[in-house]
């Protein structure tokens, strides 16, 4: 069978060849047309980077992929530094990239990592189907970090975002909340359905109805936070509580509802989720679920490295701790 080059590539997507080496390599922007028609004609010809060659002197690149998302978040950044971490004394080094959220980003970062010949890849996040993940990465040792994907086929390490989501809920509605808002994540992302799942399965549990009014979309970021506080108080939406899908979100929200002159926690309580550093530091300090990043990306990366070694791993789930602060009080009846 004839071997697969760029230049057949090239004529697929009827690109020039430096394109589809810009795209395979992940070196600069290209026009998302363009990508795209790309990756499809690398997908149709059935090219793959040569992830079985390594350094011929030494048998190993000694290197390990990472692909990340939006470097600069601070919930991803901290696994980032737990795989660093990991790394320590280990004689490998890590090569970054930055999926941004972004699935065609996800590919290209992941394409560019086997081409520089990693020994193994540590995949932090991402929306790539299980099953693509499997075709790109073949037999290369790869952890998937902070997401939950099928065990037969993937070693992950991740914490259980249902329960997170039910506990955030439960200590609201322990403190008399029955009113109680959630302002989601992505709408497609796994960790945001998982939390508005534990969401609802506390509020079922208490026999609380859900309220679609106090069902809000979000975006993980602190502008979805404003932007669903100010929504809900344009409408006249009543409600004693919220929970916000992390803390960047109740950051938001905590700013919106100050500029409304609504008290955190005496008119309305806050629950965030990631337990980032600056929660500690908000006025009021903010009650939040505990996710052990920094951890998770120190176990991903010693799991890697015992699979290049040849030793198993089986993927490990981790449980969310409610860490309590100054933003939840007890709804006066």
């Amino acid at each position: 069978m004839k071997k697969v080059t760029i230049l057949d590539i090239a004529k697929a997507a009827n690109v020039s060849k430096s394109t589809v080496s810009r795209v395979l390599n992940g070196t600069a922007a290209v026009a998302s047309d363009k990508k795209r028609a790309v990756l499809d004609a690398t997908d149709r010809l059935g090219f793959k980077p040569n992830v079985v060659a390594r350094s011929l002197a030494r048998g190993r690149s000694m290197t390990i992929g990472v692909l990340t998302q939006i470097i600069g978040s601070p919930f991803y950044d901290t696994i980032a530094q737990g795989v660093i971490a990991g790394l320590s004394g280990s004689g490998y080094s890590p090569i970054f990239v930055d999926g941004q959220w972004q699935q065609d980003e996800e590919v290209v970062g992941i394409r560019a990592l086997l081409g520089r010949q990693v020994d193994g890849l540590v995949l932090i996040g991402g929306d790539v189907p299980a099953e693509e993940i499997v075709e790109l990465c073949g037999d290369l040792p790869t952890v998937i970090v902070a997401r939950q994907l099928p065990d037969d086929v993937h070693n992950c390490v991740f914490m259980d975002n249902v329960d997170g989501g039910f506990q955030a809920t439960k200590h609201l509605i322990e403190h008399g909340h029955r009113d109680i808002a959630i302002i989601k994540g992505l709408a497609h992302h796994a960790d945001a359905l998982d939390r508005f799942a534990g969401y609802r399965q506390a509020l079922k549990e208490a026999g609380i109805p859900v309220r679609d009014e106090l069902v809000l979309d979000g975006d993980f970021s602190a502008d979805s936070g404003v932007d669903a506080v100010e929504q809900m108080h344009h409408r006249g939406i009543t409600f004693s509580a919220i929970f916000a899908a992390n803390d960047m979100t109740a950051f938001g929200a905590r700013l919106a509802l100050s500029r409304l002159g609504i008290e955190v926690p005496g008119q309305v309580s806050l629950v965030g989720f990631d337990n980032q550093m600056e929660s500690a530091y908000t006025t009021p300090p903010l009650t939040t679920m505990h996710q052990p990043a920094r951890q998770m990306g120190a176990e991903a990366t010693k799991a890697v490295l015992a699979m290049i070694d040849g030793e198993p791993f089986e993927s490990r789930r981790y449980g969310g701790r409610l860490v309590v602060r100054e933003s939840v009080s007890r709804l006066s009846t």
